[in-house]
C-alpha cells in the first residue's frame, strides 16, 4: 500500500493569479496529481502519493507558494474579495484595498498562526466570525472593526477602537504574539499588553457594526454585471480536474484576466470576462464536461476539508431534498464529522461517537443544531434533534427546513397585514424567558423542548433536572450551565 499525503497551499485572501496557479498545478500534474480541491479557508488542497512527494516539494519550492504537508499550523488568511463587484457594489473596499492588506503581511514576512478573516460588512457570501481575528469594514473609509476570538474558544470580544487598513498586519502580529506566546486570553489583559508596547493608527468607534441579514447568493454559472460577465464553477464531488484548471489558467492569460477567486464554498469564481470571450469559456466547460446551474439547495453546504464522509452524507441528504422538493432558501448547512473541526452554517449536523474502542468510534449518532436566529455568523447553537442514526438525518433536516420556511412566511404575512395575528412554532413575539446554556459548547437547555437525548420530556424546568444531568453534546455537568434570557424559537 502506498502512502498518501495532503499538501495544502495557502492562497491568501482567496486570490491567485492564473500564472501562479498554473505553476502550482503543473507541479502537481508532474507528481501524478490529477484532481485537486479547494478548502473552506480558500486554500488549494492536493493529495499526492508518497513516492511522488519529494518531486512535488522540489517543484513547489521553485514557485514561491507556501505549503504544508499533513498540517495546518499556518491557516490561510481569508477575505470577501470573491464577493466584490459581483455580489456587493458601491463600497469603499476594492481590489487594491485587499491587496494592501495582503502585501502588508508579505512585506512584514509575517505568516499568521491564527485564523484571520478580512470582510466587507455588506456581503453575506463569506463568513465574518470563523477566524480568531475578524476584521470587518466599518462605514469609515479604510477603518475596520476587529472581533477577537481566542483559539479553542467560542467567546469573542470587540477591539475597543477601529483599526486602519495598513495597520492590520502589524496589529495581527502583536495580538498573536500576546495571545500565543504570552498566553493572554482575557480582553483587558490582551488589549493592555498590545497597546502599551506600540502605537497604532486607530479611530474611536462612533457607529455600531451593522451586518446584513444572511442570504447566500447563487454563485454558479455565467452571470452579467455591468458590461462584464463572471463565471462561478462548483463541483458536486468537490474535485477539480487539473487539466481543466490548467486550461482555465491559459484562457485567463489569453483574455487578460489577472485574478482568480477561490470561495469558502470550495468553488471558483472568474471575474471580468468580456462578452466577446464568453463562447471560449463555454467551450472549455463543454470540453471537460463541467456542468453549471445546480439546484440552489445543493450550493449551501460546507463539509470538512480532508474527508469524504461529510460529502457523502451531503449527497444522501440532497437526494432526499430532491425527492421532496425541499426549500432551503435563507439557510446554509455544515457537516461536522470530527471533533473541533469548523464549518460555516446556520444548521449544523454534528457526528458523535456512541461507542468507542480507544480512539476508534465503533458506533456513531448525529445531532442537528441551529444557530441563534438562523444566522450562520452566530456562535450560539440550539439543539433541534439528537441521537439520530444516519438514515434519519435527511428527514429531520427536511422537517427543520419546512418549519423555518413556515416561520419566515408567517413573518412576511404579519408585516404586510398587521391586523392578522399568526401563531407559529417559530413566533418571536413571546416574552423573553430563562433558558440555560452550556458554556463549553454553547448547547442550550430549553424547558419547552426538553432533552430527548437524555430522556427529558418537554416541560421540565432546569431546576427540576436531576443533579446527574449532563450536556447532551459535550457531557458537561449540570452545575456548569448558566442562565440566559432568550425568546422561545421552535420545537
Amino acid at each position: 500500500m502506498r502512502d498518501y499525503y495532503t499538501v495544502k497551499l495557502n492562497l491568501p485572501g482567496g486570490l491567485v493569479s492564473p500564472g501562479a496557479l498554473q505553476q502550482a498545478l503543473t507541479a502537481a500534474h508532474a507528481a501524478g496529481v490529477r484532481q485537486v480541491r479547494f478548502g473552506n479557508r480558500q486554500q488549494l488542497l492536493l493529495t499526492v502519493h508518497g513516492e511522488h512527494l519529494r518531486q512535488l516539494q522540489r517543484d513547489l519550492d521553485g514557485t514561491g507558494f507556501f505549503y504544508e504537508i499533513n498540517a495546518d499550523q499556518f491557516p490561510n488568511l481569508i477575505s470577501s474579495y470573491c464577493a466584490e463587484e459581483v455580489f456587493v457594489t458601491r463600497t469603499w473596499l476594492s481590489e487594491s484595498t485587499y491587496q494592501d492588506v495582503l502585501e502588508g503581511f508579505q512585506a512584514a514576512d509575517f505568516r499568521p498562526r491564527l485564523k484571520i478573516n478580512v470582510s466587507d460588512n455588506r456581503q453575506s457570501f463569506t463568513p465574518f466570525f470563523t477566524g480568531n481575528l475578524n476584521f470587518i469594514a466599518s462605514k469609515r473609509e479604510h477603518f475596520w472593526f476587529l472581533y477577537v476570538r481566542p483559539k479553542q474558544s467560542n467567546q469573542m470580544f470587540r477591539w475597543p477602537v477601529l483599526v486602519f487598513t495598513n495597520e492590520i498586519p502589524r496589529l495581527s502580529r502583536a495580538i498573536e504574539s500576546a495571545m500565543l506566546d504570552g498566553g493572554l486570553r482575557e480582553e483587558s489583559a490582551l488589549v493592555e499588553a498590545v497597546t502599551s508596547k506600540q502605537a497604532f493608527v486607530t479611530e474611536p468607534i462612533r457607529d455600531e457594526l451593522s451586518l446584513p441579514r444572511f442570504m447566500l447568493p447563487y454563485y454558479e454559472g455565467f452571470n452579467r454585471y455591468g458590461t462584464k460577465t463572471w463565471l462561478g464553477i462548483y463541483r458536486r464531488d468537490e474535485q477539480f480536474s487539473v487539466k481543466f484548471l490548467l486550461e482555465i489558467c491559459r484562457l485567463c492569460q489569453q483574455t487578460k484576466i489577472g485574478q482568480l477567486c477561490v470561495t469558502p464554498w470550495k468553488s471558483l469564481i472568474v471575474k471580468n470576462i468580456d462578452e466577446a470571450d464568453r463562447d471560449q469559456w463555454s467551450r472549455v466547460l463543454g470540453r471537460h464536461n463541467v456542468n453549471v446551474r445546480h439546484a440552489a439547495n445543493e450550493l449551501c453546504w460546507q463539509t470538512e476539508d480532508g474527508t469524504d464522509e461529510g460529502a457523502a452524507l451531503k449527497q444522501r441528504v440532497l437526494r432526499h431534498f430532491g425527492d421532496r422538493d425541499t426549500r432551503t432558501f435563507g439557510l446554509c448547512f455544515g457537516i461536522q464529522t470530527r471533533p473541533k473541526s469548523e464549518v460555516f452554517g446556520s444548521v449544523l449536523v454534528r457526528k458523535r461517537p456512541l461507542l468507542k474502542l480507544g480512539s476508534l468510534a465503533l458506533l456513531s449518532q448525529y445531532d442537528i443544531l441551529f444557530t441563534e436566529d438562523f444566522n450562520p455568523n452566530s456562535r450560539r447553537y440550539f439543539t433541534f434533534a439528537t441521537g439520530l442514526w444516519r438514515m434519519h438525518v435527511p428527514g429531520q433536516l427536511e422537517r427543520l427546513c419546512r418549519k423555518f420556511s413556515a416561520q419566515k412566511w408567517a413573518e412576511v404575512r404579519e408585516e404586510a397585514v398587521p391586523e392578522v395575528v399568526e401563531t407559529t412554532v417559530f413566533s418571536e413575539e413571546k416574552p423573553p424567558r430563562l433558558i440555560h446554556e452550556c458554556p463549553h459548547c454553547l448547547t442550550v437547555y430549553d424547558p419547552e423542548f426538553g432533552d430527548e437525548r437524555n430522556g427529558i420530556a418537554p416541560g421540565v424546568a432546569f431546576a427540576d433536572l436531576p443533579q446527574r444531568y449532563v450536556c447532551p453534546t459535550c457531557e458537561a455537568p449540570k452545575a456548569d450551565f448558566r442562565g440566559v434570557e432568550r425568546a422561545a424559537m421552535m420545537v
